[in-house]
């Protein structure tokens, strides 16, 4: 019963701020990757910031200096800061995390069911 579960998507005007947060809940053993991805309208999905259990951090150049990743491993919880909102940052976001249930030997990729963030000019 492993799951994800986004919160903070919404409407906000350019240069404004976000919080996303992505709980992972269930029977967890151990998460390994989790990664916050987006799809706009027409567009294909992209990878926008990713983080490791180490905390490694990579982001897509169009968001450097704008959005921060983050964990709490002891929530199994992952955020996304995003400052400086632009019109084309509008998209669907969606968490994804790498994890090990409880009952597995192997990770297994789960995924939350997307949020929306719209950014007004």
């Amino acid at each position: 019963q492993v799951q994800l579960v986004e919160s903070g998507g919404g409407l906000v005007q350019a240069g404004g701020s976000l919080r996303l947060s992505c709980a992972a809940s269930g029977s967890i053993f151990s998460i390994d990757f989790m990664g916050w991805y987006r799809q706009a309208p027409g567009k294909q999905r992209e990878l926008v910031a990713s983080i490791m259990a180490d905390d490694h951090s990579e982001y897509v150049d169009s968001v450097k200096g704008r959005f921060t990743i983050s964990r709490d491993n002891n929530k199994n919880t992952m955020y996304l800061q995003m400052n400086s909102l632009k019109p084309e940052d509008t998209a669907v976001y969606y968490c994804k995390a790498n994890i090990l249930p409880e009952s597995s030997y192997a990770y297994v990729d789960f995924w939350g069911q997307g949020t929306q963030v719209t950014v007004s000019s």
